[in-house]
């Protein structure tokens, strides 16, 4: 094969380990994947000038193993935001990624050895100039999780570097790296609608890193979905797809739309104006969650807001609000904000998790702290356009939540997110009480927000994983009902009477949970205890620290009542070692009964 083909008059190829297209784009040019990096040996043949960027249409290997040549030669790199640790920070992966009894059967294993420094994130949905040229980075999940293609005008075409997206007509390089989950093709159906959105985009040439230029696009595109789809009608995972591709958005009230195909469910507030109120946006068209929960497993995206816009009126996602803080809700709010500068309105009693998620030991959280614009009162209201909505508390499938009231096209709705699920067994009226107990419930949260209903008397509930729901006032006995049962059960079964921890079970916590800092620096550190037993008595909270380390004052004493809670500060200086994720603790006890070692955070010290 010949090593450099001229595509057009200022557009090469350099077959490599993938195919490299070089873009000449006057004084500079820009690369599309890096391969060995034998490619900058070959530009003085083409009469290239000096490379200044490097565009990473994903992290595999073939794509990327000469990433160090770019770096010696100060070339910049750019990267898929999703993908970014897998590149720049990979011995992190490499070091945490499960072996034994390994159910992951993704091809993040195809990875960089060494991590490689990187200038930055592409910006997915908006343009970048990159010396001459304004290239768009668009998600195209399905080769890769965080898959990126980019679209430029060069030589007077539109043209689609497409990474692995597509090989050739009806063609893919490759379907093992569909399987995103054990025995479960997610990426098929992401490559299909990668497919329809870069068909959107009206390429004229498809340029793919394995396989031939691609001039008729459209076609090819049509002709690998038809076979792709063969492929979910053979695994039998085509029905929901393809129901919510005809609709994704259904329509409950003139002014009310429900996102089904969203994960979890997301709801469409629709004012007069034309402007849209979201009330949670996660994952937006998500075929089935990929196995893990590292980064790179997780990929938010806009795929239906141009079809909100062009088939329901909207004019701007104007606000999104959060029913609670697990990503499956929350996961698309940055992107939300960035590209169409929607704002982001959070309940008080989360806002903090949202914005320092560092600080905070629970499950489901965001990788990225998310910017909130308004914290919104318990037990207040807020208007926004013509409508009043009322927040209201609603712990049980964990604290850090929030429900919702409004009336809209004279129907009384409640958003409820996770709270309850859907019914189950043979009894589909016995709806389960979704907790969580590293959510930090309570034994009578569930009493509390059936009572919360009751007072409200809903029309429509707004769930986030089961249908909108109807509501019946037999349906509201019955979550009492079982709200009771759910306190009864766990004092019954939980020795809360003489040792009250909680349904969680610790006494004490530390924040920040994680920190990073420079070794020799300090870091303060907030303790919270609860005292569990019935009678006062006097805690002691001492931390415990890898050696070299001091705590300031290195024991705190603190009198409290019986069942109560109580917070200390330690300012903790650390050694001058490099470590990744040192661990600390705080053990409490209480009078003359030692609880222990209740409470640990994590450190990493940089060098």
């Amino acid at each position: 094969m010949v090593p450099v083909t001229k595509l057009s008059p200022n557009l090469y190829r350099h077959s490599d380990s993938c195919n490299v297209y070089v873009v000449k784009t006057g004084e500079s040019g820009l690369l599309v994947d890096f391969g060995s990096g034998d490619v900058l040996d070959e530009l003085g043949d083409i009469g290239s000038p000096p490379i200044e960027h490097v565009l990473v249409t994903h992290h595999h290997r073939d794509q990327v193993q000469g990433l160090d040549r770019a770096v010696e030669a100060g070339i910049s790199i750019w990267v898929p935001p999703v993908e970014r640790d897998l590149i720049e920070d990979v011995d992190h992966h490499w070091q945490g990624r499960v072996l034994d009894n390994n159910y992951n059967v993704r091809e993040d294993r195809f990875s960089l050895l060494e991590g490689v420094p990187v200038t930055g994130s592409v910006t997915e949905y908006r343009p970048m100039q990159l010396g001459g040229c304004e290239v768009l980075p668009l998600p195209t999940p399905g080769h890769t999780i965080g898959s990126v293609s980019y679209l430029a005008t060069v030589d007077g075409r539109r043209v689609a570097f497409t990474g692995d997206l597509i090989y050739g007509p009806g063609k893919v390089w490759s379907l093992a790296a569909t399987m995103w989950s054990f025995g479960e093709m997610v990426g098929v159906a992401a490559t299909i609608l990668s497919l329809l959105s870069l068909r959107e985009q009206e390429p004229d040439v498809l340029l793919p890193s394995h396989g031939e230029p691609i001039e008729n696009p459209r076609e090819a595109i049509d002709q690998t979905i038809a076979e792709l789809r063969r492929m979910l009608e053979f695994r039998n995972g085509a029905n929901n797809f393809e129901m919510w591709l005809a609709d994704p958005y259904v329509g409950l009230r003139p002014h009310l739309l429900h996102n089904r195909s969203s994960h979890s469910y997301s709801y469409v507030l629709i004012s007069d104006s034309g402007k849209a109120l979201l009330f949670d946006y996660g994952y937006d068209f998500m075929p089935g969650l990929p196995a893990g929960t590292d980064r790179a497993s997780r990929r938010p995206w806009l795929y239906n807001l141009d079809r909100l816009k062009r088939e329901h009126g909207v004019s701007n996602i104007d606000v999104v609000i959060p029913t609670h803080y697990h990503d499956d809700h929350v996961a698309g709010f940055n992107l939300l904000r960035e590209v169409e500068g929607t704002q982001v309105w959070v309940p008080e009693n989360f806002s903090d998790v949202l914005e320092r998620p560092s600080r905070y030991d629970l499950p489901c959280l965001w990788y990225d702290p998310i910017p909130v614009a308004r914290t919104l009162p318990i037990g207040g209201r807020v208007r926004w356009e013509e409508y009043d909505i009322e927040i209201h508390r609603l712990s049980g499938h964990t604290a850090f939540a929030a429900a919702f009231s409004f009336s809209v096209d004279g129907t009384r709705i409640v958003v409820t997110g996770d709270q309850q699920d859907k019914g189950w067994g043979r009894h589909p009226r016995h709806e389960r009480l979704n907790h969580i107990y590293q959510g930090r419930v309570a034994p009578d949260d569930f009493i509390e927000s059936a009572e919360l209903y009751q007072r409200l008397a809903p029309d429509l509930m707004l769930s986030g994983h089961w249908a909108p729901r109807w509501i019946e006032r037999d349906y509201l006995e019955m979550l009492a009902t079982r709200g009771q049962m759910f306190a009864d059960l766990h004092r019954s079964l939980l020795p809360l009477e003489e040792v009250d921890l909680g349904l969680g079970g610790y006494g004490a916590r530390i924040q920040p949970y994680r920190s990073e800092v420079a070794a020799g620096s300090t870091l303060d550190f907030e303790v919270w205890l609860r005292n569990p037993f019935p009678e006062c008595g006097e805690a002691r909270v001492e931390l415990v620290l890898p050696a070299g380390w001091q705590a300031e004052p290195a024991k705190h004493l603190l009198p409290l009542e019986g069942r109560s809670e109580g917070t200390v500060r330690f300012r903790v200086t650390v050694g001058s070692e490099a470590r990744r994720r040192a661990r600390i603790a705080a053990d409490v006890s209480v009078g003359e009964r030692r609880l222990g070692q209740h409470a640990e955070a994590l450190v990493t010290v940089r060098a």
